[in-house]
């Protein structure tokens, strides 16, 4: 593994996982808000008005201006549409690499509670019990399907950059930017 100087605090971090769940939003909000950087999460901009999804060509002309930008906090990598066109800017990579166990009840509370409150996720788009249980690439059966896949692939696909491991939810509520300040 990768790691960042300890005397350098990362002005530019893509936070990803293993699987939906895993907490990624919160630690990227919480890093973003701690060290006043902006945040900016892929799924917003991929996921356009009734699930539409721009195509790889589109998605890279929107994602490339923020990446240029000296400071950001990105939550997801979308490597099949965007290569490592996030992961080469960053200056580190958090990888939240928790347990089924973990995530997989998370993800169900998660969705129910957005299904039930009828929360609005990204343009016009709500979570259905269908999009959650039905067909093969519903939220549950991609997740737990590409979760076996990424845990294998990751630490090597992951040790050109400067990255970090957090595999308990401990790690994850300790984990501070190298050279951050303790509050």
């Amino acid at each position: 593994m990768s790691s960042p100087d300890a005397h350098h605090t990362p002005r530019r971090i893509a936070v990803l996982s293993s699987a939906s769940g895993s907490g990624k939003t919160v630690l990227s909000r919480r890093l973003a808000t701690r060290n006043g950087l902006p945040y900016y999460e892929l799924d917003a901009l991929h996921h356009g008005p009734n699930w539409s999804e721009p195509t790889a060509t589109e998605f890279r002309a929107a994602v490339a201006p923020i990446v240029a930008h000296p400071a950001w906090v990105i939550d997801g990598s979308y490597r099949g549409k965007l290569g490592d066109l996030v992961l080469n800017r960053a200056e580190l990579v958090v990888w939240l690499d928790l347990p089924r166990r973990v995530w997989l009840p998370r993800l169900a509370w998660r969705s129910l509670r957005r299904i039930v409150r009828r929360e609005e996720l990204w343009n016009g788009n709500h979570e259905t019990i269908r999009n959650l249980l039905v067909g093969r690439d519903s939220l549950f059966r991609y997740a737990w399907r590409t979760y076996p896949e990424r845990r294998r692939r990751y630490p090597q696909e992951l040790a050109p950059f400067p990255y970090r491991r957090l595999g308990s939810t401990a790690e994850v509520r300790a984990f501070r930017l190298p050279g951050e300040a303790v509050s």
